[in-house]
C-alpha cells in the first residue's frame, strides 16, 4: 500500500488544485481584448470571464458587469460554467472521500485493506472532476482560438487568454497529479507464500527399539 507521505502529498496537491479551479472559475479574465493589425487603442482593456465582463481603464479604474440573462449567452459558456461547477463539487466530495481512507486519519476504522480502497475511491473521483476541469478549459480555448483565426470577424472583437484560463487548468492538472496519487492506494491482499507449507510429520504410533 501507498505510504502516508504519498497520502499526504497527493491529498496538499489536489486541495491546491481545487483552489486554483474556484479562484480560475471566479475571475473574469478568461479571455482578453488581443490587439492586432491595426487596433492600436490600448487605453481601455476588455476581459470577459464566466460571470461577467469588465473594462481595465490605463488609469487603473475597473467597471465589470454582469452578464444580465444565461439565456442569453452562448452555449459554449453556458456548458463551460456547467463543467467548472460540476469539477469544483465533484472534486470537493473526492477530498473528503479520500479524508476518510488515508492512514493519518482515524476515519473509516482500523482495516488498512478498507481504508485503502476508500483512499484509492477517493483519487478516483478528483480524476473524474479534473477530468471535467479540463474539458471545459480546453473547450473555452477552443473556442476562443477559433474566434481569433476567423477572417469574418472583426478585428477589434478578437480575444486571446486571459488569466484565469492558465489558473484553472494548473488547478485541473494539480488535482489530476494528487488524484493519480490518492488512487495508487490499491489494496493488496495477504502475501501468498511462494512455496508449499511442509506438513508437519504425525507422531508415530511404533515404538523404536535400540
Amino acid at each position: 500500500m501507498a505510504n502516508s507521505g504519498l497520502q499526504i502529498l497527493g491529498f496538499a496537491l489536489s486541495l491546491m488544485g481545487l483552489i486554483g479551479l474556484i479562484v480560475g472559475t471566479i475571475l473574469p479574465q478568461w479571455k482578453m481584448s488581443a490587439y492586432v493589425g491595426d487596433n492600436i487603442i490600448t487605453a481601455v482593456s476588455m476581459y470577459q470571464g464566466l460571470w461577467m465582463s469588465c473594462a481595465f481603464q490605463s488609469t487603473g479604474q475597473i467597471q465589470c458587469k454582469v452578464y444580465d440573462s444565461i439565456l442569453q449567452l452562448d452555449s459554449a459558456l453556458q456548458a463551460t460554467r456547467a463543467l467548472m461547477i460540476v469539477g469544483i463539487i465533484v472534486t470537493v466530495a473526492g477530498l473528503g472521500v479520500a479524508t476518510m481512507g488515508m492512514k493519518c486519519s482515524n476515519c473509516g476504522g482500523d482495516d488498512k485493506i478498507k481504508k485503502s480502497r476508500i483512499t484509492m475511491t477517493g483519487g478516483i473521483i478528483l480524476l473524474i472532476g479534473s477530468l471535467a476541469a479540463t474539458i471545459a478549459c480546453s473547450w473555452f480555448a477552443h473556442n476562443i482560438i477559433k474566434e481569433f483565426y476567423n477572417p469574418f470577424a472583426p478585428v477589434n472583437s478578437k480575444y486571446e487568454f486571459g488569466l484565469a484560463i492558465f489558473i484553472a487548468w494548473a488547478g485541473a492538472f494539480l488535482d489530476i497529479i494528487g488524484g493519480a496519487m490518492l488512487a495508487a492506494s490499491c489494496p493488496k491482499g495477504k502475501p501468498t507464500p511462494k512455496y508449499p507449507i511442509a506438513a508437519t510429520r504425525p507422531p508415530s504410533s511404533t515404538k523404536e527399539f535400540v
